[in-house]
């Protein structure tokens, strides 16, 4: 079992930049692909981002590539999101996801940090 917990969460305004963290415990998570998901309100979860285990790929939604990075540290058994040029629709509840063998990580989540962009 892999416990999440995600941290970093707040309100900024349009154009600014939060960076949220992801750490794991339980067991290590250097053989999983870790990611991040949102819901904001009344939509469904969507896909947000996710990095594979070697660090060597990730990817992104559309929605957020070019200011969205996605990071890890499997020593500190740690993810981050650094978000930039925050935009009103990226106001959602964050999620952390991992999944030991899919692409998209799905398998365990965070309880979820609340990221809200105002003008």
């Amino acid at each position: 079992q892999v416990q999440l917990v995600e941290s970093g969460g707040g309100a900024v305004k349009t154009g600014g930049s939060l960076r949220l963290s992801c750490a794991a415990s339980g067991r290590t998570i250097s053989t999983y692909t870790m990611g991040w998901f949102r819901q904001a309100p009344g939509k469904e979860r969507e896909f947000v981002a996710a990095i594979r285990r070697s660090s060597l790929m990730s990817y992104y939604a559309d929605s957020v590539k070019g200011r969205f990075t996605i990071s890890r540290d499997n020593a500190k058994n740690t993810v981050w999101l650094q978000m930039n040029s925050l935009k009103l629709e990226d106001t959602a509840v964050y999620y952390c996801a991992a999944d030991p063998n899919s692409n998209y990580p799905q398998a365990y989540w965070g309880q979820g940090t609340q990221v809200t962009v105002s003008s």
